[in-house]
């Protein structure tokens, strides 16, 4: 505690100096038995409110939104984490064009895209999970495919999310889904939404890959 505190001398945390040295402590004691990986401590800053309000929350808190339509609640979750378009898979190549003589043909051009879009979707379901975080953009039809299947989705992850996520899951980062028995999915207790000041974020909560926690 008095490393901590140390360690802390700060005029921003002056004032609440005990309260951030103990919560540095708990958080390195809460990760210890999984030996004290850092990746396992998120930090989450959110405007409002004093600096006495801030706290220590079990499990790991992402800044992000479910998809539409899907569980708000999720318990023994199954969870894939890619990194992944779920648009199509094109082939980006600079100056390149497609022409077609007739709008029929750019309607066939567009269902095939779609069909490839939500092939991609029955193998990420495929995988067994019951939960689906990508780094990357999902769009309205494949997040409705999951609202469908019952599979929470969330999108949009940024880079170090997807990367702590996947440590304090114990799960890997996908990008292609043709071997499910290839992937390794992460697993926790309890997903939910939880409130801080006045937003909804998402909550994990007994995390595979150890004890997780999140300085808020």
């Amino acid at each position: 505690f008095k490393i901590a505190k140390t360690t802390l001398s700060s005029k921003i945390v002056h004032n609440e100096h005990d309260q951030f040295a103990q919560m540095c402590v708990d958080a390195i004691l809460r990760v210890r038995s999984s030996g004290c990986h850092l990746e396992s401590i998120q930090i989450l800053k959110k405007c409002g409110g004093s600096m006495r309000d801030s706290f220590l929350a079990e499990g790991f808190i992402l800044d992000k939104k479910i998809g539409v339509g899907q569980p708000k609640r999720v318990e023994k979750a199954n969870i894939l984490v890619a990194n992944t378009p779920m648009d199509t898979d094109k082939i980006k190549i600079y100056g390149a064009k497609v022409k077609v003589d007739s709008l029929a043909k750019v309607a066939e051009i567009e269902q095939a895209e779609l069909a490839k879009m939500m092939a991609k979707c029955e193998k990420i379901a495929a995988c067994g999970c019951n939960v689906f975080i990508n780094r990357q953009l999902i769009y309205n039809k494949p997040e409705q495919f999951f609202a469908d299947k019952g599979i929470m989705s969330i999108e949009h992850a940024d880079f170090e999310g997807v990367e702590r996520l996947s440590a304090v899951l114990g799960g890997d980062i996908a990008s292609t889904f043709d071997s499910p028995d290839l992937i390794k999915l992460g697993h926790c207790d309890v997903i939910e939404e939880v409130q801080v000041g006045e937003d909804r974020l998402i909550q994990f909560k007994g995390c595979a890959g150890g004890e997780a926690c999140t300085i808020v």
